[in-house]
């Protein structure tokens, strides 16, 4: 049965909340990424999709803050976003 790996027991440590868009979304990166390419023991792989789970979740309610945010900056005055093909 494989052993924790280091990187992974560090990137458990710091609760989800605490951290930032960019951290999350990195760590969810992280997490997806040791999923498909080393070999975990069953709970080691269900806590790191559980984790990456809470990540998810946590990138979410920050985009919807953001979102929320800048509605109240703009007010009515909202333009719609058209990318220049």
């Amino acid at each position: 049965m494989p052993a924790k790996s280091k990187s992974n027991e560090s990137m458990l440590e710091i609760p989800v909340e605490q951290l930032t868009y960019e951290q999350a979304f990195s760590q969810m990166q992280e997490v997806v990424s040791s999923l498909e390419t080393e070999e975990h023991a069953l709970d080691e792989a269900l806590e790191l999709f559980e984790r990456g789970q809470a990540l998810a979740n946590h990138c979410a309610v920050l985009l919807e803050q953001a979102e929320l945010k800048v509605q109240q900056i703009s007010g009515d005055e909202t333009i719609p976003f058209e990318a220049d093909l």
